[in-house]
């Protein structure tokens, strides 16, 4: 399995992002441009004594990744209609995920506009979950799926 996070901005968010990787083997794709470096002290803060241990592939930009993609590419936004549980997930899946303000950029959404899924967000007063969170949820549902935990 493989998250991908597309000009993430917040450091915090991609420590527990990277943290989560290494609780589940998951290899992180990270594609510039980022909102920090890699050696900022809030990622590495978040990310604990465990960033060391990240499976991390860093990538120049969108197509350098889209190009040697280790599997399915699924996108992931908030405001898309159809839910992350309608996904019959496979081992080799890149789940991608957009940075925090402003989501995956719109030619991503549209080039794989039947690969795009959205977790379900009840309030009228939320527009988006933190990152972070979002990325748990999916990678933990797509893992149960495939692995039968």
């Amino acid at each position: 399995m493989h998250v991908v996070l597309v000009a993430p901005e917040i450091p915090q968010n991609t420590g527990s992002i990277g943290r989560l990787c290494v609780a589940t083997r998951t290899t992180l794709h990270l594609v510039d441009p980022l909102g920090f470096l890699l050696e900022d002290r809030h990622l590495r803060r978040a990310g604990l004594d465990y960033w060391p241990h990240v499976d991390l592939v860093r990538h120049a930009d969108w197509e350098a990744f889209a190009q040697r993609a280790p599997g399915r590419i699924l996108c992931f936004a908030a405001r898309s209609p159809s839910p992350y549980t309608s996904v019959a997930y496979r081992p080799d899946d890149c789940l991608v995920f957009g940075g925090e303000s402003r989501g995956l950029p719109s030619a991503i959404r549209e080039r794989y506009a039947d690969a795009c899924y959205g977790i379900p967000i009840r309030s009228p007063h939320v527009r988006s979950l933190n990152l972070a969170t979002a990325v748990a949820i999916v990678l933990y549902e797509a893992l149960r799926q495939v692995e039968g935990a």
